[in-house]
């Protein structure tokens, strides 16, 4: 059954974006990620287009987004959902239970050592544990954070995604964070679009469709978005097309 395209992108829309498997290729690991010039000038021209309607939300860090999109200033959203800055720049952010993240630091220490094809990877607010380059450590890892997360007590829960597990405060994702840009200008009032590749992108759709958004699911893989984009290039394509719109 063949999948439903997106409708043809507009500018008095409100765009909320993902970032790694959507805006670029997923490398072997997060560090070695390139944002190309290209990339940069599709959004600023997509921003300046709409109004500035435009949120990077990611599991990537804040800090790491603004390292890489340079002097390009956005609304960012990192560490699904925990951390915000909005389209005035004000940053808001939601704190993890410190001794409880000590804890499962100090429980992987000796795993590394073990595995050291597993990368960890600690954002502060979250960690995550990845097996990119050791696929058959799926399980193991699956199984380990959840153990982790059930012993360390309530108010944490593990976020699933491409060869990753992560550890993050319960409470907070892509869907929240969507719901408090939507309050806001320069995106209130407007239909919200949410394109993601991920199992931790389906709370974004669900928050979208549930205002009657256009959600699009980049590549394949069960998804209650609305649509989908077959990769990298055609989600470029697409808002591309709303670009070349704009006067």
């Amino acid at each position: 059954m063949p999948y439903l395209k997106p409708p043809e992108a507009r500018t008095d829309w409100a765009f909320f974006l993902d970032v790694d498997g959507t805006l670029i290729a997923i490398a072997q690991t997060p560090d070695t990620v390139h944002v190309d010039a290209t990339l940069l000038e599709l959004l600023r021209c997509l921003y300046d287009c709409s109004g500035g309607a435009v949120a990077l939300v990611s599991g990537r860090s804040v800090a790491d987004l603004e390292r890489r999109l340079g002097s390009l200033q956005l609304p960012l959203s990192g560490q699904h959902g925990l951390e915000r800055k909005d389209s005035e720049g004000k940053f808001w952010m939601h704190d993890a239970p410190p001794m409880a993240m000590s804890a499962i630091r100090k429980a992987l220490e000796p795993v590394l050592t073990r595995h050291s094809e597993l990368m960890f990877e600690d954002k502060g607010l979250t960690l995550a544990l990845h097996y990119r380059q050791a696929p058959e450590l799926a399980s193991y890892v699956h199984r380990l954070m959840t153990d982790l997360v059930r012993e360390v007590g309530p108010h944490l829960e593990l976020q699933t995604g491409k060869r990753v597990v992560e550890v993050k405060p319960s409470g907070r994702d892509k869907g929240t964070v969507i719901g408090e840009y939507m309050s806001e200008p320069p995106f209130r009032g407007r239909i919200p679009v949410f394109i993601g590749d991920d199992v931790s992108d389906e709370r974004g759709f669900l928050e979208v469709n549930k205002r009657n958004g256009i959600s699009i699911k980049v590549g394949s893989g069960r998804s209650c978005a609305r649509f989908r984009l077959p990769d990298v290039v055609a989600v470029r394509t697409w808002l591309n097309s709303a670009v070349r719109g704009c006067s």
